[in-house]
């Protein structure tokens, strides 16, 4: 079993080196089931959205968005998401590495009743690139960028990329 999830890592890697741009990448991924909005146009001053980061607890803490509002993925609960954000027709914007995962939750939003949902093209690694601002766990500027892993780091071009696994997570603890 663990042959055929390095073979599966293997041929995903080289199917994934195969990009040639992050249109290519995201064409292949995504189904555009949510539109997506462009870095400049969510940092406009006039642009007023609740914010979402779909990526891990773990990726969150390195650096984000200011005031995005951590959902993450693996444990995104809609429940919670419905209770603290009733209003359905906000403009809410989901965003994670490069917009794949974040187009998932944004597909579980729409289907909830969530009529006003965006995908941030690129991620927090466009956002980076661009030049704009992420804010770390302590609402400090940094230029730290958790990269998700190795393979996706090749996207980020501006920034210091960081990768870490759970190291920091205590080996009893519950992941979030």
């Amino acid at each position: 079993m663990k042959h055929v999830i390095l073979i599966l890592i293997a041929l995903f890697s080289v199917e994934l080196s195969a990009q040639k741009t992050i249109d290519d990448l995201l064409k292949q991924y995504n189904d555009n089931g949510v539109p997506y909005i462009s870095v400049e146009e969510l940092a406009m001053p006039k642009t007023k959205a609740i914010i979402f980061d779909t990526r891990e607890p773990k990726e969150y803490e390195v650096s984000h968005l200011k005031n995005a509002v951590c959902v993450g993925y693996d444990n995104f609960d809609l429940a919670s998401i419905e209770k603290k954000y009733p209003n359905k027709s906000e403009k809410i914007v989901v965003y994670c590495s490069l917009g794949i995962r974040s187009e998932t939750i944004g597909e579980k939003l729409k289907k909830a009743g969530y009529t006003n949902v965006y995908n941030l093209y690129g991620g927090i690694f466009e956002w980076k690139n661009k030049d704009f601002t992420v804010i770390d766990s302590q609402n400090n500027e940094t230029e730290s960028i958790h990269t998700f892993n190795k393979t996706w780091s090749k996207w980020l071009k501006k920034g210091k990329k960081v990768f870490k696994k759970d190291e920091k997570q205590p080996k009893n603890s519950k992941k979030q």
